[in-house]
């Protein structure tokens, strides 16, 4: 039974989503707001739960009904039949977003909700279900959008950016998602040859290791929230399960990741270490100026960090320059690729962009500059 869904994605990169979505076998795709509506079956919901690299969560929508106020919120709440989602014995979350005039606080929002669910299970059954924010059974998503509340289930539950692997972090993380993004529209393939000279805890290199050896993302999660729903098919989900793992890749092209601070390259090799690919990623201290080419070409990203205040951009400076100094003498034949959120340091690389691409990273416009090196 075909059935629809909508992704959750971070702004900006809704198309890359619908791609990646188009590619796990979605129809009727449309990339919305920090989203992508799709339409698939049971098998395609939990297929891109385990597979996609891109979103965040995969919401279910059940109903849509008026919510001018909080009390017709509640009494339309309360008149669906919940007992077809949820039962006593099992514990729920609500989360809410978007507002209107008078329901314009998504916390206050979400008990409303979550308060006529439990009141309708109380008057049925005599019994309620528990609330637990951290690893609740089912979960809700609702959105208000002018007069009108979508309500969701959360097939998905602990966003799928969590991988299950990256215990360590450094200061400023990249998250999975958009690091599995930026290797999409650097176009690199498992062939080529990748280098992160500022790779900090590994993210870029680890989401790329990951595509190389096809491994399924999902295969880290211990539990997704569509297993706690009454049309759970086990039996489906396990041979999905097995065919992941079957289906994954023994070798990888040459993948360094180097970085000046010691802590942090420790924290990159117990992250691969984590995904059970120590072997297959090499990270090094080593400062920028000593890096060199591993091969004759391939790929290099970095995320250098892009300073807050004047004095902090002003000390970066250097490091751009730097940047562009190695790009030039010592990648000669590779495509290089740096993500900032800073013209002024993007003007220190001292390079010709071959293209300039804006990306949105948490919340910070960024553009990721490419150079070919002739």
């Amino acid at each position: 039974m075909t059935v629809s869904y909508f992704a959750t994605t971070a702004r900006g990169l809704e198309d890359i989503a619908a791609e990646e979505l188009i590619r796990l076998g979605a129809i009727a795709v449309k990339p919305e707001f920090t989203g992508v509506y799709f339409e698939g079956d049971q098998t395609l919901l939990y297929k891109i739960n385990l597979w996609a690299r891109t979103i965040f969560r995969v919401l279910m929508p059940i109903e849509t009904i008026r919510s001018q106020n909080p009390e017709q919120l509640y009494r339309n709440v309360r008149a669906m039949d919940w007992s077809e989602y949820l039962q006593p014995d099992q514990t729920i979350a609500v989360r809410c977003t978007g507002k209107n005039q008078q329901l314009n606080n998504s916390h206050v929002t979400a008990i409303q909700i979550k308060n006529a669910i439990v009141d309708q299970q109380q008057q049925q059954k005599g019994v309620r279900s528990d609330v637990d924010t951290v690893e609740p059974d089912i979960v809700i998503n609702a959105h208000i959008h002018e007069n009108n509340c979508i309500l969701s289930l959360d097939s998905t539950g602990d966003s799928l950016h969590r991988r299950g692997y990256r215990p360590a972090m450094g200061l400023a993380p990249l998250k999975e998602t958009l690091a599995a993004a930026l290797l999409y529209i650097t176009e690199w393939t498992p062939e080529q040859p990748l280098v992160d000279p500022l790779c900090g805890s590994g993210t870029i290199l680890l989401e790329a290791a990951l595509m190389g050896l096809n491994i399924a993302p999902g295969l880290y999660r211990n539990k997704f929230c569509f297993q706690n729903w009454p049309d759970y098919d086990a039996k489906l989900w396990g041979s999905l399960l097995k065919e992941a793992e079957m289906s994954q890749k023994e070798h990888l092209p040459i993948m360094i990741g180097t970085d000046a601070d010691a802590d942090v390259i420790r924290q990159a090799q117990s992250n691969a270490k984590a995904c059970e690919i120590g072997d297959q990623v090499k990270f090094y201290q080593q400062h920028l100026a000593d890096i060199t080419a591993p091969a004759e070409s391939g790929i290099l990203i970095c995320n250098p960090p892009y300073g807050k205040r004047i004095s902090e951009v002003e000390a970066l400076f250097p490091l751009y320059k730097l940047l562009g100094d190695v790009f030039k003498q010592r990648f000669k034949g590779w495509t290089a690729y740096i993500l900032t959120g800073n013209k002024e340091l993007s003007k220190k690389v001292g390079l010709r962009t071959s293209r300039r691409i804006p990306i949105n990273n948490g919340g910070i416009p960024c553009t990721l500059l490419k150079y070919e090196m002739y």
